[in-house]
């Protein structure tokens, strides 16, 4: 017994890493299984459990992202997982949609954590991290295009769900990187759980104010048919993949419509929130065990990782390596039960 189980954990030998001209992503990280150091192991289980989840084709795929990486360049590469059928359903928060709005307009910046924050203000510049936006391109801009899109929608009809209002921005917008635009095209969902806390809910709020001095309609937000179209999905699903950047709100929706599948099948978490605090946004996947939230035997990975870094790695790599007809399979059964969950209101 003692030499079957050493014989076990000795039976992948560390090998070293060597530089060669031409290499292309997804050999780097295939690498990265036997090199020994540290969490380069972990991101070569998160392309093969990511690549596992998008040929599946029973496997719904969940997306949750924070607001902060959609002022990056991340935001091209989130709308291009929802154009190559990489991603079903996205949950995130109010201010993705003010990023994704606001730089359907205008430019931020590459700046510096170190630029003198009070200098900045004095400039009317915004510092998100080391992102810099002018005033100008964030909260007037989110206003202005808010309400035009508003002006819009409410000659349809006076109550939404928040995930409808987005797929109709979505129709108005024309930039080739929106991930509105994408997902109006696409047909994938956007839920924002706490959409109010950002400039998209405030100014929902700042048009409705001024349609009612004018005797004007007045839009509504009713997220309990969002939470109704979540119900009929996540009980028609039969199988569930959540690739989990960062945590917050966006995180504890995912994986919390999850519990009512007897968890994920499948979950890579991307973060670098600490789980000795307590939060949820630096709880391990272990944990959502205990909550029925991730199966126990499901594939599963943890990367103490900047999202910036790591989420561009594994998806260059899992698309040079998907299979396309599997992917589109899946992508087929998984739009039928959006559809009809969707249809079903």
């Amino acid at each position: 017994m003692r030499n079957s189980i050493r014989d076990q954990l000795l039976k992948t030998p560390v090998k070293d890493l060597h530089l060669r001209k031409d290499t292309k992503i997804k050999d780097l990280i295939d690498s990265f299984k036997s090199i020994g150091g540290f969490s380069a192991a972990h991101l070569a289980d998160a392309c093969s459990i990511v690549t596992e989840m998008l040929e599946d084709e029973n496997c719904l795929v969940l997306m949750s992202i924070t607001a902060n990486i959609i002022a990056t360049g991340i935001r091209g590469l989130i709308s291009d997982l929802i154009k190559n059928k990489m991603v079903d359903i996205i949950f995130t928060t109010g201010g993705t949609i003010d990023h994704d709005i606001a730089k359907s307009y205008a430019n931020y910046y590459c700046g510096s954590f170190d630029i003198d924050d009070e200098m900045l203000r004095e400039e009317e510049i915004h510092r998100l991290g080391n992102i810099l936006v002018p005033k100008e391109s964030y909260g007037p801009l989110i206003e202005e295009k808010l309400h035009t899109f508003l002006e819009k929608v409410i000659k349809t009809k006076e109550k939404w769900s928040c995930r409808e209002l987005l797929w109709e921005i979505g129709k108005q917008i024309s930039d080739e990187n929106s991930i509105l635009r994408s997902a109006y095209l696409n047909k994938v969902p956007i839920y924002v759980p706490g959409f109010y806390d950002s400039a998209f809910g405030t100014h929902i709020i700042t048009f409705n104010e001024k349609q009612r001095l004018k005797g004007g309609k007045i839009i509504s937000i009713d997220y309990s048919i969002d939470m109704k179209e979540l119900s009929n999905i996540f009980f028609i699903a039969n199988k569930l993949g959540g690739i989990i950047v960062g945590g917050g709100i966006s995180k504890h929706h995912l994986i919390w419509w999850s519990q009512f599948r007897d968890g994920l099948d499948y979950a890579v978490y991307l973060t670098v929130a600490v789980e000795w605090d307590g939060s949820l946004s630096g709880a391990r996947p272990r944990e959502a065990i205990s909550w029925n939230k991730i199966k126990p035997q499901s594939k599963k990975v943890f990367i103490y990782s900047d999202a910036t870094i790591t989420l561009p790695l594994i998806f260059y790599a899992v698309y040079d390596i998907v299979n396309e007809n599997k992917l589109n399979l899946r992508k087929q059964n998984a739009q039928k039960i959006i559809n009809s969950s969707i249809s079903t209101l």
